[in-house]
């Protein structure tokens, strides 16, 4: 089939969805709806820029006969070299829409940051690391909630887990997923050396019912006192919950709610999505291992980047990205890294789709 055959069967499949969209029927049916809605959403973008591109192929032939007329040939020529280059910033921009949808785009995430190598420093660097995914995340008007946290004695965390809901969340913060480096002079360093440090990033989709069912014969649940900060319920009512999925050893606890129900529910969020995220990281190595080069693996021991303190400076090693605004960054302007990053991997992925 021709490219532009399934782009106009595509287009004909977004007219029929406006169509079902609007039968009272689909409308009572809700779960039917949603599922429409979302198909017609994705589509919208790629019959819009199709749309406008045969409006500027036409043109095009329109200008290309005024080149005859004297009268009109100067004028229509300035005008032909616009929309040829309209033409192809329209076809690089189809092409990219017509690339696969990643299925978890448009979901929340589960984001966890555990400190590693550094001690002290390293935590410290989790906290910060966490201020900066929080202000990003007001930046895009998404909401952050604490699943759970361990504090350090000096500040910053040893390990934190978090939700972030909102639109498009998936697909500007996937490729954070690493192991993220920080060279600085710590407060308690006199000499004034520059320690390094590291922190491991995981950003993980929200898994949906439909995504995975855990069967909870293989659930071991415990509960157990709240401890650390939290007021008066604190070691006086068993709220706290740990879950451990027995066929793959994992283990979340959450201990952040009053409320042993609300824990169990964020706990088992979380224990959803690391399950789901361990089969498609499973899934992606057999697929990396038919082909040279995963994109977008998001491998979590796979060194990202380095943030360099003293000289103001950020460098994403896999894109060879180096912007000397650091404050910014951390204060939660991430834009351009995000924005850089998606498109990179969009190249990479229109040169494999090429060959």
């Amino acid at each position: 089939m021709d490219l532009f055959d399934k782009i106009e069967e595509l287009e004909r499949r977004f007219q029929e969805l406006e169509s079902l969209l609007s039968n009272p029927v689909v409308i009572g049916n809700q779960g039917e709806f949603r599922k429409l809605s979302r198909e017609h959403s994705e589509l919208s973008g790629l019959v819009d820029s199709y749309r406008r591109y045969r409006k500027v192929l036409t043109d095009i032939d329109d200008n290309r006969e005024l080149l005859a007329d004297p009268d009109m040939k100067e004028m229509a020529g300035e005008e032909l070299a616009c929309l040829e280059a309209e033409r192809e910033r329209l076809e690089g921009e189809i092409n990219l829409l017509l690339l696969p949808k990643d299925p978890n785009d448009d979901k929340n995430v589960i984001l966890e940051i555990r400190a590693g190598t550094g001690g002290d420093e390293s935590a410290l660097f989790a906290g910060d690391l966490f201020r900066m995914y929080s202000r990003f995340a007001d930046a895009n008007r998404w909401r952050v909630e604490v699943i759970s946290a361990s504090e350090s004695e000096r500040g910053g965390f040893k390990e934190i887990v978090a939700s972030v809901e909102g639109s498009g969340v998936y697909a500007k913060l996937k490729f954070e997923s690493g192991t993220h480096r920080v060279q600085r002079v710590p407060e308690t360093e006199a000499q004034g050396r520059i320690h390094t440090s590291a922190c491991t990033v995981a950003i993980m989709p929200e898994a949906e019912d439909i995504d995975i069912d855990i069967n909870t014969a293989d659930l071991k649940i415990d509960v157990y006192r709240s401890s650390g900060a939290g007021g008066q319920h604190v070691n006086t009512t068993d709220s706290a919950v740990r879950i451990t999925h027995l066929p793959t050893g994992i283990v979340v606890a959450c201990q952040e709610e009053r409320s042993q129900i609300k824990n169990r529910s964020k706990a088992m969020k979380v224990l959803k999505s690391r399950i789901l995220d361990g089969m498609e990281r499973e899934q992606a190595a057999k697929m990396a291992a038919d082909r040279k080069q995963q994109v977008g693996s998001g491998d979590r021991s796979e060194r990202i980047r380095t943030y360099n303190f003293p000289q103001g400076r950020l460098t994403d090693h896999r894109i060879g990205l180096t912007l000397y605004r650091l404050d910014s960054i951390m204060a939660g302007d991430m834009g351009e890294i995000a924005d850089a990053l998606r498109a990179h991997y969009q190249m990479e992925a229109l040169k494999q789709q090429a060959a």
